[in-house]
């Protein structure tokens, strides 16, 4: 059996302080002082909001408005472009 997973899009911003980091799928968000705090805190932040949209029947995807995507606005700020695979796992219960 193939395990599900979704793959979204995570990038980190280089900022006057640190970085910021953001997954445009989502719009979530995250910062830390380097990039490798930046990557780790928006992978938890993924993870809680994917949890709390399932938990809560929210919609999962919410693009990054096209005026605020970084790709677009900020490219030279843009430090690193990576996947975010998320493991879908689906217990039942009665």
């Amino acid at each position: 059996m193939k395990k599900s997973q979704l793959v979204f899009t995570g990038v980190i911003i280089k900022e006057e302080k640190g970085y910021s980091a953001l997954c445009l799928e989502l719009d979530v968000a995250s910062q830390g002082s380097t990039i490798s705090e930046a990557k780790k805190n928006l992978l938890e932040a993924v993870s809680l909001y994917i949890e709390s949209a399932f938990e809560n029947n929210l919609p999962i995807i919410r693009y990054v408005p096209q005026d605020e995507n970084p790709l677009k606005k900020r490219p030279s700020d843009i430090k690193k472009i990576f996947n975010i695979k998320v493991d879908l796992k689906v217990k039942l219960s009665v």
